[in-house]
C-alpha cells in the first residue's frame, strides 16, 4: 500500500484540480436550462473514467444521463460498486453565498462550492483512489463498478429503472455510499442507519371562488383557517404524533445503541448556536440525536392559501393547502403509513370544505448491521486514514436508492460519507474540508484492500 498512499499524496493538488473542474458544472438537474450542462458533464465524467483505465459510458434515460465504469480484470475477486451523483440542487438564494457557487473557493481549508460534499466531491474519491491502484501496480485488488447519476437531486425514477432492468451489469458483492457526514470533524465515522420518508400534500377547497371576507366572513368555513387547525391536530404538546397507528411498528432503540449515542462528543449549545434556535423541542423521552436518528417526524414543509402579495387584500380563500413530510424509521412502511395519514386526515377533516390528499414520494428506512464484515472492514480503512478511532451512527435523512439496491441487487449499501455537519447541504455556502477529501482517498484505497481479504 505504500506505493498507493505516496501516489495519493503525491497528486493531492492534482486531485484538488480536477475536482473544481468538476465543481466549475452547474448541474442543476431540476433546472430545464441546464440540461447542455449536466450532458456535458457526465461525457467529461465518461471520458476521466476511461483515462484513467476503467471502461465507461454515458448511458441514455428518458432524463439527464447515467454514468457508467468498470474494471473487471480480477476474476474470481469480489466486486464493489460506487454509486454517486453529479446533479446538484438550485444554487439560490444567491445573495447569501459567500463566493459564487459555481467558482469553487477555498476557505479555512475547506472548498465552497454548491455541489462540493453534496456529492461531486465525496463521490470523487473513490475515483481517485481507483487511479491511484491502476497507476501505481496495473491492476486493483478488487474488481470495481461505478454507477453516477444525474436525477438524485430530481427525485425522478429513471435510476431506479435502470437497475431493476440491469441485474447482471450491476451485478456487485458490496455497495459503497458516500453521500453522508461525518458524525464531527476529527471524528471518522460510519453511518449504519437512515430514515425513510413519505412526502405527502394536503388541498382543501371551500367556496368555489376567493370570497369577500365582509360580505362571507362568519358564515363560510375559511379553508386557510381549516388548515390551521387540522395541523394543530398533528402533534401534542409533547411533540408525540398523533395520527392513529403512527408508532405501531417503530423498532426501539436497544440499550446499547443508546448507550452508544450517549457516548458520542455531542455539544447540544454547539447544535443550538449554528442553526440559530432559541430552544429545542421534541417529542419528549428521547434525546436530540435518538430524535433525529430514530424517532419517526411530521413535518409541514410548506403552507399555501389566499392572498400573499403586497398590501391587503381581503379575502377567505378557495383554497389552501399544506406539504407535509414524515421521516420513518425501521420496521416502518411508507405504504401502511400513507393509508394511516390518508385515514387520519379525512378524519380530521370536517364537513365544511373538501380535501385532496396527494402523494409525492416516498422510500423505506434503512438499517445495516453493525457487525457485518463490510462495515468491519470500513472501520479499519477509516482509522487508517484518519489516524483516530472511528465510530458507528445513524442519519436522520433519507437516500432512496439504498432500499432499491437492497430489493433488486439483493446487497445492503455500506454508507461511507466523508462531509461534516456543517456542510450546508442545499443551503448557500454548500462545503467540503479539503483534508476529508484526502482522508477520503486514503480511505477508498485502504477499503479496496480490505474489501480483497
Amino acid at each position: 500500500m505504500s506505493t498507493v498512499v505516496d501516489y495519493i499524496n503525491e497528486n493531492r493538488q492534482r486531485y484538488v484540480d480536477e475536482l473544481f473542474e468538476l465543481l466549475r458544472m452547474p448541474t442543476v438537474s431540476a433546472d430545464s436550462t441546464k440540461k447542455d450542462d449536466l450532458v456535458k458533464c457526465a461525457e467529461h465524467l465518461a471520458a476521466h473514467f476511461k483515462s484513467i483505465g476503467l471502461e465507461a459510458s454515458v448511458e441514455k434515460t428518458p432524463g439527464h444521463p447515467i454514468v457508467y465504469g468498470q474494471w473487471l480484470g480480477k476474476p474470481g475477486a469480489p466486486t464493489v460498486l460506487f454509486y454517486g451523483h453529479y446533479d446538484v440542487q438550485p444554487p439560490e438564494p444567491l445573495e447569501m453565498w459567500r463566493t459564487p457557487p459555481f467558482e469553487p473557493t477555498i476557505i479555512d481549508g475547506a472548498v465552497y462550492a454548491r455541489g462540493s460534499s453534496d456529492d461531486k466531491g465525496q463521490f470523487y474519491t473513490h475515483v481517485k483512489a481507483v487511479e491511484a491502484c491502476l497507476k501505481t501496480r496495473g491492476e486493483l485488488p478488487v474488481n470495481v463498478k461505478f454507477l453516477i447519476e444525474g436525477e438524485e437531486e430530481a427525485a425522478a425514477d429513471n435510476l431506479d429503472n435502470y437497475i431493476k432492468t440491469h441485474h447482471d451489469k450491476l451485478a456487485c458483492d458490496h455497495i459503497i455510499i458516500s453521500d453522508t457526514a461525518q458524525f464531527d470533524e476529527g471524528c471518522p465515522s460510519i453511518c449504519y442507519g437512515l430514515r425513510g420518508i413519505l412526502y405527502m400534500e394536503i388541498v382543501l377547497t371551500g367556496p368555489t371562488r376567493d370570497l369577500h371576507s365582509g360580505e362571507f366572513g362568519g358564515c363560510v368555513d375559511n379553508p386557510a383557517n381549516v388548515l390551521g387547525r387540522m395541523i394543530s391536530k398533528l402533534h401534542d404538546t409533547d411533540g408525540r404524533i398523533l395520527i392513529d397507528g403512527m408508532y405501531d411498528d417503530v423498532l426501539a432503540l436497544t440499550a446499547e445503541e443508546r448507550k452508544e449515542f450517549a457516548a458520542l462528543p455531542f455539544d447540544q449549545k454547539k447544535y443550538q448556536d449554528e442553526i440559530g434556535v432559541p430552544e429545542f423541542f421534541g417529542e419528549k423521552g428521547f434525546t436530540q440525536l435518538e430524535r433525529v436518528w430514530a424517532r419517526p417526524t411530521c413535518d409541514v414543509n410548506g403552507i399555501y392559501g389566499g392572498y400573499m402579495g403586497e398590501g391587503a387584500k381581503t379575502v377567505i380563500p378557495s383554497k389552501a393547502g399544506a406539504k407535509i413530510s414524515m421521516r420513518l424509521v425501521p420496521n416502518q412502511d411508507p405504504d401502511k403509513i400513507e393509508e394511516l395519514f390518508r385515514a387520519y386526515i379525512k378524519k380530521i377533516t370536517p364537513p365544511t370544505v373538501n380535501v385532496e390528499i396527494i402523494n409525492h414520494g416516498k422510500a423505506r428506512p434503512v438499517v445495516v448491521p453493525t457487525d457485518s464484515p463490510a462495515l468491519v472492514k470500513a472501520r479499519r480503512a477509516l482509522e487508517k486514514a484518519f489516524e483516530a478511532k472511528s465510530v458507528i451512527m445513524r442519519g436522520g435523512g433519507s437516500i432512496p436508492v439504498v432500499e432499491t439496491f437492497k430489493q433488486e441487487l439483493k446487497v445492503p449499501a455500506l454508507l461511507l460519507g466523508f462531509g461534516l455537519p456543517d456542510d450546508a447541504l442545499h443551503s448557500p455556502n454548500e462545503k467540503f474540508s479539503l483534508d476529508n477529501f484526502h482522508r477520503g482517498i486514503l480511505t477508498s484505497a485502504y477499503l479496496l484492500e480490505e474489501l480483497a481479504g
